[in-house]
């Protein structure tokens, strides 16, 4: 049996209201929706309920409106988006609580979809408030989570309903839920995690959590310099947090505790200056010029993080391992992004990857499609990856 409660789960909902938090949080360009993804994820959950003859009422939230309602932050144009979308017809309601949103729930008729205003033009709802919470609860019968990008908040629409009505994954949750698990949870072993990214700083957590659960740790980045430099390694002018010497060495350390192995660059693409067309030279790791930078992994270490992928059973990814953004600096990265992809199609590897600049590298290198899973929900994700125990999830247990 499944950990979480999932749609399958929720029994009879003809004539319900079911509430169902999604992330609409998506870009927009002259007033329209510039990237679809987010509603195309939630749009099967959305589908079935509508199926089933449920009335749902969409709960989200978008941006960061500061001090209540600001028309610059209104879901309105994402609601004739994610008609387009679930081609079917949303209709909008200007507030999330009162009478202006109980008047447009009362009124709808079995299949029928309403998308009330962001959330977050109410204060209480970052507050968890639970006043906010129970005024959202009068609109629903049943409640679905099918945000996992906002499981990590303790918020009134992600953790507070889930106390009050009736709580389930909706199926968007539970993909994310069911490859998370594939991933670290009771991932096939061997299990390799790809950490890139600019700074150790930002992902101190998630090294030390990934130390004691996987087999081999693949460092990239520019945070592969900190860890250079701690073990006395000259990185020239690259992007380093000297200040973080210690902490590096403490992750080697509890590493080799733990029996993981660490895979630094042992050479690397350096260059003078950070742009396009700039001159640049493969070098051995150990003679990176003092004037230069380092901007991309070396086709040496590429080979040494391809064999790894080829011995490991799961991968788990987070963060590019080079300056991707600029050719030639993106060649690592899109090596063994390809190499990955092309181990997942054989049927040889469950590969799961996540986190903002993860999933543009990915696009980049033209195989998001094809990783087992790639995940779209930065703080979440990463958060999930440190360990830590996620309030939106952890409510829906069975």
């Amino acid at each position: 049996m499944a950990a979480f409660k999932t749609l399958d789960d929720i029994g009879d909902v003809k004539g319900k209201h079911v509430l169902v938090r999604v992330d609409l949080n998506v870009p927009m360009a002259d007033g329209k929706v510039a990237d679809a993804t987010r509603i195309e994820r939630v749009a099967p959950t959305i589908t079935e309920l509508t199926d089933k003859g449920a009335k749902v009422i969409l709960l989200a939230h978008f941006g960061r409106p500061k001090g209540g309602p600001d028309p610059a932050f209104s879901l309105e144009p994402v609601a004739r988006a994610a008609s387009d979308v679930i081609g079917r017809p949303v209709a909008f309601a200007h507030d999330t609580i009162g009478e202006k949103a109980q008047g447009a729930v009362f009124s709808m008729k079995p299949g029928d979809i309403l998308l009330l205003e962001n959330t977050r033009f109410d204060k209480r709802e970052e507050k968890n408030d639970p006043a906010f919470t129970e005024a959202l609860a009068k609109n629903g019968d049943f409640y679905v989570n099918d945000a996992f990008s906002a499981a990590h908040r303790a918020h009134s629409s992600t953790e507070g309903l889930a106390h009050l009505l009736p709580a389930y994954a909706g199926r968007a949750m539970q993909a994310e839920l069911e490859a998370l698990e594939k991933g670290l949870g009771a991932p096939a072993k061997p299990v390799i995690a790809i950490v890139g990214g600019a700074k150790v700083s930002t992902k101190i957590d998630l090294l030390m959590n990934l130390v004691q659960k996987v087999d081999a740790l693949v460092i990239g980045g520019g945070m592969a310099n900190t860890f250079l430099a701690a073990r006395g390694t000259d990185v020239g002018k690259s992007l380093c947090e000297h200040d973080l010497a210690g902490t590096a060495k403490q992750i080697m350390i509890e590493a080799a505790t733990a029996g993981c192995a660490v895979i630094l660059p042992v050479d690397a693409v350096v260059a003078r200056e950070f742009k396009a067309g700039a001159a640049s030279e493969t070098v051995a790791i150990d003679h990176v010029p003092a004037d230069a930078m380092i901007l991309d992994l070396g086709p040496k270490t590429t080979e040494t993080i391809n064999q790894w992928i080829d011995r490991a059973a799961t991968l788990v990814w987070n963060g590019p391992l080079g300056a991707f953004e600029i050719a030639p600096f993106d060649k690592a990265t899109v090596a063994a992004a390809k190499h990955a992809a092309s181990r997942t199609a054989a049927g040889k590897l469950v590969s799961v990857a996540g986190g903002g600049d993860t999933v543009s590298a990915l696009n980049h290198a033209g195989v998001a499609d094809d990783f087992t899973y790639v995940s779209t929900a930065g703080g979440a994700f990463l958060e999930w990856m440190e360990g830590k125990p996620l309030p939106g999830v952890e409510v829906l247990r069975r």
